[in-house]
């Protein structure tokens, strides 16, 4: 059983545990305290083997906030971009714990993406559920954010037509271009062909 023989300061917050077989330990400061490691004291495998865990696990859980307050992001979205550099398991359990804590908010992320996408973007229903889907989000939750937005569509998809598209609207090919573009934004077609109506009915009378 691995004998600790000494502990120094190494770099930053990181301390070297040497041991009188086998590798050193390279922990962080507070794991080290948390074992109450000191010179003499007999470590196990699975003794070793959970510290070097934990360690780890405090690790990600940095890097986890950290890219947290920069940006927000889903319980699938940070889980991505942690896997890059941790394992599976790790990363599951980083991501568990700040769901826990409400770091993570997967209904609170929906919710502003949902307000920018169709308030500010003026993007339609089909776009919207497209660009949720591709940051993890779960279709219940992508649901329940839009629902807010069931109403207004029209007024939205006039207010996209006048910004973007009125110059290039072109009656006398019924606007295949305009009306394609706008389907990529993710309008149907039966609100597209009633709005672009509404639009040359209120031009003509100009």
């Amino acid at each position: 059983m691995p004998v600790i023989t000494d502990i120094s300061e190494y770099k930053g917050s990181t301390v070297r545990v040497d041991l009188d077989e086998g590798e050193p330990l390279f922990i962080n400061r507070e794991i080290a305290y948390s074992y109450n490691l000191s010179k003499g004291m007999k470590l196990p495998d699975a003794a070793i083997e959970q510290i070097m865990h934990d360690n780890t696990f405090r690790k990600a859980r940095e890097r986890g906030l950290y890219l947290m307050d920069f940006a927000d992001n889903t319980y699938v979205g940070l889980f991505k971009k942690l896997r890059k550099t941790y394992d599976e398991d790790i990363c599951y359990e980083v991501c568990d714990k700040l769901a826990e804590i409400g770091v993570i908010n997967d209904r609170r992320f929906a919710a502003n993406m949902a307000r920018r996408l169709i308030e500010v973007k003026l993007m339609g229903r089909y776009r919207a559920v497209q660009e949720m889907r591709q940051k993890g989000l779960s279709k219940s939750v992508i649901e329940e954010s839009l629902e807010p937005y069931e109403d207004g569509v029209r007024e939205r998809l006039k207010e996209l037509v006048e910004k973007k598209y009125l110059s290039k609207l072109d009656y006398e090919n019924r606007n295949q271009k305009v009306t394609a573009a706008l389907a990529r934004y993710g309008y149907g077609f039966d609100d597209i062909k009633a709005v672009l109506r509404e639009i040359e009915e209120e031009y003509r009378e100009q």
